[in-house]
């Protein structure tokens, strides 16, 4: 018998000053916008990895596998591609078991948001974390059947009906669930929010 492992996979970029969340270090500077990821990504790992579940990260490049803000962690390299590409890959090549996928720029994530989305997915095939502004901070699947062909694929990302194009590519007898709607901050405004419900810049 196989045994299916849960498997939590954060996709994250190694914390690096001038790489990545571009917007936000466009409205609040290069400088605050790697102390806030890089101080998010920290206390998510912290946060995340004693679960019931085995936490990796899934890295953007190669150089970022060996960072040290990844060490003692399994690492592997996302597929190359566009966001969707990329997490039907990595769904793919995980072993068996239901398999998550999460941001690394939502502070509100806690535990036992993952322990919910392992729960529901025992009883759903598809499950998905809307994020306020038409996206999703959380896309998993059950994996008791092969990833769906064409799954994630020609999504408009960045945009208000990422999580409804999305769901247009599963097929239609997958039960679906659904978690709590969060933010991610990727701008000055949402980081602002941040700040204002009690976040505090690193």
């Amino acid at each position: 018998m196989i045994h299916r492992r849960r498997h939590l996979i954060l996709f994250a970029r190694a914390p690096r000053l001038g790489v990545g969340k571009s917007r936000l270090a466009q409205d609040i500077g290069r400088l605050q916008a790697w102390r806030f990821y890089r101080g998010n990504l920290q206390t998510m790992i912290r946060r995340l990895q004693a679960g019931p579940w085995t936490l990796t990260i899934a890295v953007a490049t190669q150089e970022d596998v060996t960072h040290p803000a990844f060490a003692g962690l399994p690492v592997m390299v996302q597929p190359s591609g566009d966001l969707g590409v990329r997490m039907s890959g990595i769904l793919r090549q995980m072993p068996p078991g239901p398999a998550i996928i999460i941001g690394s720029d939502i502070p509100g994530i806690q535990s036992h948001h993952i322990h919910q989305a392992f729960n529901t997915l025992g009883t759903t095939d598809a499950l998905f974390g809307p994020a306020d502004d038409g996206g999703y901070w959380l896309a998993g699947l059950a994996r008791r059947r092969p990833v769906p062909y064409g799954f994630m694929r020609n999504v408009p990302w960045s945009t208000q009906g990422a999580l409804t194009a999305t769901l247009a590519t599963l097929p239609t007898d997958m039960r679906v669930g659904f978690l709590d709607t969060l933010s991610d901050i990727d701008d000055g405004a949402s980081y602002a929010t941040y700040l204002k419900e009690g976040g505090r810049a690193r």
